[in-house]
């Protein structure tokens, strides 16, 4: 039998999501707990591997069991012994051919950026950018980066079939806050957060505007600049 869990983070806890010899991990603290209520090896499978020190609004991942499980108390039993950075929000049953990774529809993410003042209790969940982005290049900019493109740019993966990725990109701003909100089926390792920094480097005069598309045809990883910092991002939805 399948079943599926639902959870939050705080990032900044873990070396990311997937299980890394001696790293606190979230997948590992899942399996952990899973493992001692159960009595015995689970492994999961993660809808995402979420990089170190990015949070997650709905992480999903499956694991198999052969009993029927209280998922009530599964639920319950697991919140009161995981670490407190993780929050078990709803385990369910599923198909036996359901896939947590494979059968995603879109997943969504939100990068936060603050243009306002500093803020020292925000600073592991806001970007403290502190400077203004014009409405007018965020729209030029998203306007050039939505859309199918090959990302290859964007990514330090090497190994990937294809880089060939359709994103939505859409923004709002509330309070000086930037809300960056990127939807697509898939994403490759770095690319929200490579997109960001390209961003923000428009804005700091170290690139320009017709730069992306120069980026995107050289294929090139050192074209793109640096990412984003981690703190910032959210995966926020995932869609099946």
């Amino acid at each position: 039998m399948r079943y599926l869990i639902n959870m939050s983070y705080n990032g900044n806890s873990f070396y990311g999501y997937q299980i890394q010899n001696n790293k606190d991990t979230v997948e590992g603290e899942i399996e952990k707990c899973l493992s001692l209520i159960l009595n015995q090896n689970i492994n999961t499978i993660g809808a995402s591997r979420t990089d170190r020190g990015v949070h997650a609004v709905n992480q999903y991942c499956h694991f198999d069991y052969d009993k029927e499980i209280d998922l009530d108390k599964l639920k319950h039993s697991m919140n009161c012994i995981i670490n407190d950075s993780i929050y078990i929000k709803n385990i369910t049953k599923v198909d036996n051919d359901f896939h947590a990774r494979y059968t995603v529809l879109k997943k969504e993410y939100i990068y936060k950026i603050n243009m306002g003042e500093y803020n020292p209790i925000e600073k592991d969940y806001v970007l403290q950018y502190n400077k203004e982005i014009k409405k007018k290049l965020l729209d030029e900019f998203i306007k050039l980066i939505s859309g199918k493109h090959n990302f290859k740019s964007f990514t330090s993966d090497k190994d990937n079939k294809t880089y060939e990725r359709d994103i939505v990109v859409d923004y709002k701003i509330i309070d000086n806050i930037l809300y960056l909100r990127f939807s697509s089926s898939g994403f490759l390792r770095y690319m929200i957060r490579n997109i960001v920094g390209l961003l923000l480097d428009i804005n700091d005069n170290k690139k320009n505007i017709d730069d992306i598309n120069v980026i995107f045809e050289s294929e090139n990883r050192c074209s793109c600049g640096s990412p984003a910092p981690s703190m910032g991002l959210y995966l926020n939805k995932v869609e099946y």
